[in-house]
């Protein structure tokens, strides 16, 4: 089959891999519908973060199983499942309070020796742990197709950001980061019952989306610029619930910043550069706490699924590129370039 393989920063090819087997009873084989590359997916791209030459990539898809073990017994032949960006047993400790992303048995597509989502199929381990069973007709439906492959990562964590911010109803937010999972934890600050929800951006078109949203303000500032702005919006204060969704020592400094004494940050971007960007300290003083961190979005799709398929909610919007599978380098180019917000790939 053909797959995403990165051979050095810049450096990613789609090339002849040898096709995924069951090879223990709990797999299933996939065959990817749609994928799509993620904003974190761009530290191994530009060599921020460390990658063995001619291993896989990607870690969010949808798709068709095609041959599963002797011991699954939630799929068959036939099934449109989609995959979070984490595959996880199911049945340890981790997994029934929820937190999937520490399963001892689980891991992250794209990792030495596994298959990464960015090809023509995958196996998938501990299929019945991992996977969510979607409707079949979805699979003739090119924009609900689209909308639900958000399921297996940004929107989850953009939820998982909201609740770690403790978003509820009648709450004021604040969202640091206009990539697709700032626009997804707008969406879902919206839909935890956000009374006003202000997005930090400064390019037009994905502040429409935040808007879209839900989004009630926007500032176009960074730094400190940006926290005399949101708080000038509030009266001097600051937002009850931050979300975090970049990882720079900057954005976790205006968001510490811009959240009101005694509230909460819900971070979730994936932390990187020099320094944490936060003063314990402050954070004393002010009574504001910290929660996050890798989001558990196997836990959070049977929620949030629903949603998507009542059209409650379309994070359709965040992929704003469509490419093919062999055109996927256009892609990381694309992104990297901050021509595209986020790239739908269809294999």
């Amino acid at each position: 089959m053909r797959a995403t393989v990165i051979h050095a920063p810049h450096d990613i090819r789609v090339q002849e891999v040898p096709d995924p087997a069951i090879q223990q009873p709990t797999d299933v084989v996939l065959r990817v519908l749609r994928a799509c590359i993620c904003g974190s997916d761009l530290w191994a791209y530009r060599g921020e973060s460390a990658r063995q030459p001619g291993q896989r990539i990607g870690h969010e898809f949808l798709g068709i199983v095609e041959e599963a073990g002797s011991e699954v017994a939630g799929f068959a032949v036939g099934d449109l499942v989609v995959a979070p960006f984490v595959w996880s047993d199911g049945t340890c400790a981790y997994c029934a309070e929820g937190l999937t992303t520490s399963c001892p048995q689980g891991g992250f597509w794209g990792s030495v020796g596994s298959d990464g989502g960015q090809g023509e199929a995958v196996r998938v381990p501990f299929a019945d742990g991992t996977l969510i069973k979607l409707p079949a007709a979805a699979a003739a439906d090119d924009h609900l197709l689209t909308a639900l492959l958000a399921l297996s990562d940004v929107l989850g964590t953009g939820h998982h950001a909201a609740v770690g911010a403790g978003v509820k109803p009648g709450s004021t937010v604040a969202v640091v980061g206009d990539g697709a999972v700032g626009l997804c934890g707008v969406m879902a600050a919206k839909r935890l019952g956000a009374e006003r929800i202000i997005a930090l951006g400064r390019h037009q078109a994905r502040t429409d989306i935040a808007r879209t949203f839900g989004a009630t303000d926007v500032v176009a500032e960074r730094g400190e610029v940006a926290v005399e702005a949101v708080r000038e919006l509030l009266g001097g204060e600051g937002a009850h619930a931050v979300i975090e969704a970049v990882g720079t020592e900057q954005s976790m400094r205006t968001a510490v910043g811009i959240t009101r004494d005694g509230g909460s940050i819900g971070y979730v971007g994936v932390p990187h550069g020099s320094g944490t960007g936060l003063d314990l300290g402050v954070m004393f003083d002010r009574n504001i706490a910290l929660r996050g961190g890798v989001a558990p979005v196997r836990t959070y799709i049977p929620e949030l699924l629903p949603d998507i398929l009542s059209g409650t909610i379309d994070p359709s919007p965040v992929f704003d590129l469509t490419v093919g599978l062999d055109d996927v380098p256009v892609g990381y180019k694309a992104m990297d370039g901050r021509t595209a917000l986020k790239v739908l790939i269809k294999p």
